[in-house]
C-alpha cells in the first residue's frame, strides 16, 4: 500500500492507494482499471480479472468494517489482503 500526496494546495494530506501490476500479458492488449483507491495495470485477461476481484473485495471488506483505506494500518491491510486472496483461491 502506498500513500500518495495529494496535489491540493490547501492540504498536504496523504491518501492510501492500491496499485496492481500484472506482468504476464502475451496477447498485446493493454489493460487499465481505475476504481475507488486502486489502479490496476497490465496482466493477462485472467490476471487482470483476479486483480479486479481482489481490489473490489478489499474495498468491500473495509466498508463492512466501517473504515477507509486511509484509516487502515499496513498490518491490517496485509491481513485483509491475505484473507481476500485466500478466499479467492478456494
Amino acid at each position: 500500500m502506498k500513500r500518495a500526496k495529494t496535489d491540493s494546495s490547501s492540504s498536504n494530506r496523504q491518501h492510501a492507494h492500491m496499485l496492481g501490476v500484472g506482468l504476464d500479458n502475451t496477447d498485446g492488449d493493454k489493460r487499465l482499471t481505475r476504481g475507488k483507491n486502486f489502479t490496476l495495470v497490465g496482466g493477462s485477461e485472467e490476471t487482470h480479472a483476479v486483480m479486479q476481484e481482489t481490489a473490489i473485495k478489499v474495498n468491500e471488506k473495509l466498508e463492512r468494517k466501517g473504515k477507509t483505506l486511509d484509516e487502515t494500518s499496513p498490518e491490517e491491510f496485509r491481513d485483509i489482503l491475505f484473507d481476500v486472496v485466500d478466499r479467492i483461491r478456494r
